[in-house]
């Protein structure tokens, strides 16, 4: 990742990209549009973020592809008439009360209710640990557990799961999430959604930004088709084409991204 070129130096070649095609956008939420923080509730989008959002979804397409529940990511970004992809895709809304969830996810809700109160269990003596239920997942955090207690998070998570084979484990910063244990991921929410919207064809330049190894499967849906921009100054091997180091930056290139698309669009 380290040997990725910046988004925002090579923010001319990416202008001729979009004066050839129609762009898209879908962004992931915490570390890309917010900075990571200890506790998931305080990760608040600033105005400036929102603003740059609202503006950059008057020009092109827009979605938010999170694994946060999807109404949770709703009421963190505040924007309205765009998409939003909660649970890593599971459960997705639209404009004018459009709704649609994974119906087999549904099927996964007993389960995941049994699995809640387990993980609960095991993770309450160990300081720090919290556990958070989403519709379709349980993250059992472990940023704010003592290093030396910090294996203690992945033992109880895969205990809990050896109980379970519905439930696969996932991966992210400082968290494991027990997710149903089918072929869906960030990747296929994109396309599902590049579907959705028409915008699965030749013409449309689909860009995705995202940080964590999560959003590493739309990057490699997007290798041959669009633009993938990981948020990181990590040192792990990635899919996308271009990095930006953090929110800010990311702040900056959608700016000129909406400058861009302003002028594209006032010529077309």
């Amino acid at each position: 990742m380290k040997d990725l070129p910046s988004a925002l130096d090579h923010i001319n070649k990416i202008h001729g990209l979009v004066k050839e095609k129609k762009a898209a956008f879908f962004l992931d939420y915490d570390g890309t549009l917010t900075p990571i923080v200890r506790r998931p509730e305080d990760a608040v989008m600033s105005d400036e973020m929102r603003a740059v959002v609202s503006e950059l979804s008057q020009q092109c397409p827009l979605a938010i592809v999170s694994g946060r529940d999807l109404k949770d990511v709703r009421n963190l970004v505040k924007v309205d008439d765009i998409f939003y992809a909660g649970s890593h895709g599971f459960d997705i809304a639209g404009p004018d009360d459009w709704h649609t969830v994974n119906q087999r996810g549904k099927e996964f809700l007993p389960v995941l209710e049994k699995a809640e109160k387990e993980i609960e269990d095991r993770l309450n003596n160990i300081p720090g640990a919290r556990v958070e239920r989403k519709k379709f997942s349980i993250a059992a955090h472990y940023r704010e557990v003592p290093a030396d207690k910090a294996e203690l998070v992945e033992e109880a998570v895969d205990d809990v799961l050896s109980k379970h084979p519905e439930l696969r484990k996932g991966y992210g910063k400082k968290v494991y999430e027990m997710q149903p244990d089918i072929d869906w991921d960030k990747g296929k929410a994109l396309l599902w959604l590049l579907k959705k919207l028409n915008l699965d064809n030749e013409r449309v330049l689909p860009f995705y930004i995202g940080d964590d190894v999560t959003d590493e499967d739309a990057f490699n849906v997007l290798v041959k088709q669009g633009i993938g921009i990981v948020v990181s100054e990590e040192r792990r091997s990635s899919k996308a084409t271009y990095k930006l180091r953090d929110p800010d930056e990311v702040l900056i290139f959608l700016e000129k991204i909406v400058d861009i698309l302003k002028g594209e669009n006032s010529n077309a």
